[in-house]
């Protein structure tokens, strides 16, 4: 007997290198009692398959080995089950550059598995493997992250609240003071005829006004050994231009870099507003139906079961059941989707949905933590945590980029007057000063995972739900698209055609044996075979009752075996029957070992799945293939119909893994492989693709946990929408990472040849981010891609 596998993990504290990652793996693999090993860098975690009872063996070599090869690493064994995660709101988090830095401390803390920051949000997103330490590590980051950035503000977050507002007036009368004092003190000393030792004091104040509280910072950053950012570069650029004599310039360079920081600041937390109306789809309050009097309370305080009130015009606060009243919804916050819905007495209704003109008395049936709307909010809002691999590049590019742009700047202040005769010193100093001012990498920093917040959050609108940037991305490199049939390419709504007895039964006969084999099942197929029946089934009557996987249903009635199932199933029970042609599924009776007939159910595809095929073959994708349980000649019938790739029929749930893993191994290593699926029945699938995709899956608790992308309707085209809005995205990101590096390299150019001034290089930095981030709140505006 074969033993059984085990997996372990360990946790490799202080491992922030991938080399390093990558070296670990390859030798922990090596051990001999070792099957499988991998190393995931960003959560810290070493995981190890090994037979039963090597497990402890393999723990203590593979801690001896690492050991021996990293000796800085701490090595811990993970918990299992005691892993635990807390969000926490960074308040006042307006540069990018904190963000990395708050984001690299917080991950090298003791016990930490991964920290996020998200910059749009301003959320801090941390894991631990162990719960029991979140409190001391959550304790420790508000106490340390206000001593590394003073201007942040370290608060839980209670709730999946929408981020901060626009600055407070407060704030930006009192900048504009003190701006607009430097601004007449600076043109007093330069248009007043002062002796120098006046001038320069009056200089000196405009200067201060303007810019003190960057050099506090920047002094209090040098002693905590913070030397590469935004204000360490303004601090040694203007009082390198004081040194050299431009009072002026330095004056100025610090004025215009706090106007910037002034503007860009607004247009951040605009664009962040921007993203967060766009998904208002909260509700403000629920009433509450107690007896005949009514009350309004939070969505929060409304437990499953209770009944609420909701008016015309008002959004209906939680997922219920209407139990009186007649109404239409609009959908469109949740769906994208602009035609009402009506909805009656015994339907199904959602949180975020808007009660347009009746009054509906509805039955709460999931508290407001389980709704649609929360999961939908918490989604959107934290998809930002997943970076994709451009956020990830553009953070390590700009921890290297600017330490190497003051290396550069040094050489080119000392090395050219000290080899080209007759240069100044002065001049080639100005020249670097010019070099700090341009190197500052905000642009690119903010601008980029502005652009991903904006495609997830017109995604969202569009009714497609994307859980993050990494999955937004993938979907540009998607080649292989391999869909599910019943629910997904069809309606999934079964309708029994023909029924066929085979002997002494008539067609009434067969339909109650086959309505009492499927009356325990829920399957699409068992319904429509109950609604043909269209009488009560009397259960009482069923012995034995057996499920066979893939095959049907066996039970016992009035001492008679009955099975109901595919020809599989008449197959594999020896039952002797002749195959007949017919489109739809087969439903094949036996009674006693005797073949006694079949039922014929079809299935209608959806009106605009041939549209979706159709796009994406456009769209440049190489195969479109169809994976059904249903018979051969209903899968071909359907694969035709719409110009499908391949067409795989009459699988097992394992052999759909098997057909997706031997595409998955033909393509190419940058490609991807999306499966469609309903999120239900397909959660292997799902979760073996490069980006599980679930169709109509709105509502539905497994659709959202199993799938990267949830389509929240039943439109196969929204596919179509999602890879262009991914194509969009991704050509906006591009064009600020291009524009930013070509505008800041052609002023860095200048500058070295003296054909630049500092003026120049501030307004270009600061023009560059602005309209960087403007450019990304294009990606918002994804109407017309559908």
């Amino acid at each position: 007997m074969e033993a059984k596998a085990v997996k372990r993990k360990l946790v490799l504290e202080g491992l922030d290198c991938a080399v390093c990652a990558a070296k670990i793996e390859t030798h922990v693999a090596k051990i001999s009692c070792v099957n499988e090993c991998s190393v995931d860098v960003m959560t810290k975690t070493l995981t190890m398959e090994t037979a039963e009872g090597d497990d402890q063996t393999a723990v203590l070599e593979a801690k001896q080995l690492i050991n021996k090869l990293e000796p800085g690493i701490r090595i811990k064994e993970a918990t299992q089950n005691t892993a635990a995660k807390q969000v926490l709101l960074l308040k006042g988090l307006d540069c990018a550059n904190c963000a990395a830095k708050v984001e690299k401390h917080v991950s090298d803390m003791e016990g930490v598995t991964a920290a996020t920051v998200d910059f749009v949000s301003k959320k801090l997103f941390i894991e631990v493997q162990d719960a029991a330490s979140m409190n001391r590590i959550v304790n420790e980051a508000a106490a340390s992250i206000p001593v590394l950035e003073p201007d942040i503000e370290v608060v839980l977050d209670q709730t999946s609240a929408a981020v901060e507002e626009d600055p407070d007036d407060g704030g930006i009368k009192k900048m504009i003071f003190r701006l607009g004092a430097s601004v007449i003190f600076g043109l007093t000393a330069l248009l007043g005829d002062f002796p120098s030792f006046v001038e320069l004091p009056i200089y000196v104040i405009s200067y201060l006004l303007a810019g003190g509280d960057i050099l506090l910072r920047a002094g209090k950053n040098i002693f905590r050994g913070q030397l590469f950012d935004e204000n360490f570069l303004m601090s040694l650029a203007t009082l390198g231009a004081f040194a050299i004599g431009e009072y002026p310039e330095g004056i100025a360079v610090m004025l215009f870099f706090q106007v910037g920081e002034l503007f860009q600041s607004i247009a951040v937390n605009r664009s962040r507003k921007s993203i967060s109306d766009l998904m208002d789809i909260r509700p403000e309050f629920a009433t509450l139906k107690i007896g005949n009097k009514t009350e309004r309370v939070a969505p929060e305080a409304v437990n499953a079961g209770a009944m609420i009130l909701v008016k015309p015009g008002e959004k209906i606060p939680l997922d219920g059941v209407v139990v009186e009243g007649h109404s239409m919804v609009d959908t469109s916050a949740l769906t994208g989707e602009s035609v009402p819905r009506e909805v009656a007495a015994g339907n199904d209704v959602l949180s975020g949905f808007v009660n347009t003109n009746g009054m509906l008395t509805i039955r709460v049936t999931k508290e407001y933590g389980e709704s649609t709307v929360a999961k939908i909010l918490d989604l959107v809002q934290n998809a930002s945590s997943r970076k994709a691999a451009t956020e990830k590049f553009i953070t390590r590019f700009a921890r290297y980029y600017t330490p190497a742009v003051i290396g550069i700047a040094t050489l080119l202040a000392v090395v050219p007057p000290l080899v080209i005769s007759g240069a100044a010193f002065s001049d080639w100093f100005y020249r670097a000063l010019i070099f700090l001012v341009i190197s500052c990498p905000c642009a690119l920093v903010v601008s980029i995972p502005l652009g991903f917040f904006g495609g997830i959050g017109g995604a969202s609108k569009s009714g497609i739900l994307i859980k993050g940037s990494n999955f937004l991305e993938a979907l540009n490199h998607v080649k292989y698209v391999v869909f599910d049939k019943t629910g997904t390419l069809t309606k999934g709504v079964f309708n029994v055609t023909n029924i066929v007895p085979k002997g002494e039964l008539t067609a009434e006969q067969l339909l109650e044996y086959a309505a009492l084999a499927e009356s325990y099942s829920n399957h699409p197929i068992a319904q429509s075979i109950s609604a043909a029946y269209g009488k009560e089934v009397n259960k009482e009557v069923i012995g034995k009752y057996e499920e066979i996987a893939g095959h049907g249903i066996k039970i016992e009635v009035d001492g008679k075996a009955i099975l109901a199932g595919n020809k599989k199933l008449m197959t594999k029970e020896a039952i002797s029957f002749v195959e007949e042609a017919a489109i739809g599924t087969m439903v094949h009776l036996a009674i006693d070992r005797q073949y006694a007939g079949y039922i014929v159910i079809s299935d209608e595809v959806k009106e605009d799945a041939s549209k979706a095929i159709a796009g994406l073959k456009a769209l440049g994708i190489k195969k479109t293939v169809m994976l059904t349980g249903d018979a051969k000649k209903v899968g071909e019938a359907v694969g035709q119909k719409l110009g499908l790739t391949e067409v795989h029929a009459e699988l097992l749930p394992h052999e759909k893994v098997e057909q997706v893993e031997q595409l998955d191994s033909r393509k190419q290593k940058d490609e991807k492989l999306v499966f469609v699926g309903d999120g239900i029945n397909d959660t292997p699938v799902l979760a073996r693709a490069d980006i599980g995709i679930a169709m109509g899956g709105l509502g539905s608790d497994a659709a959202i946990e199993a799938a990267d992308v949830v389509i929240m309707t039943d439109e196969p085209s929204k596919i179509v929408t999602a890879v262009k809005i991914a194509k969009r995205t991704r050509k906006i990101v591009w064009q600020n990472i291009i524009f930013a590096l070509v505008a800041k390299g052609i002023v860095l150019i200048l500058g070295a040849f003296g054909l630049a001034t500092m003026w120049q290089a501030i307004i270009s930095d600061v023009g560059v981010t602005l309209l960087a981030v403007l450019n990304a709140m294009r990606a918002l505006k994804v109407a017309h891609l559908s």
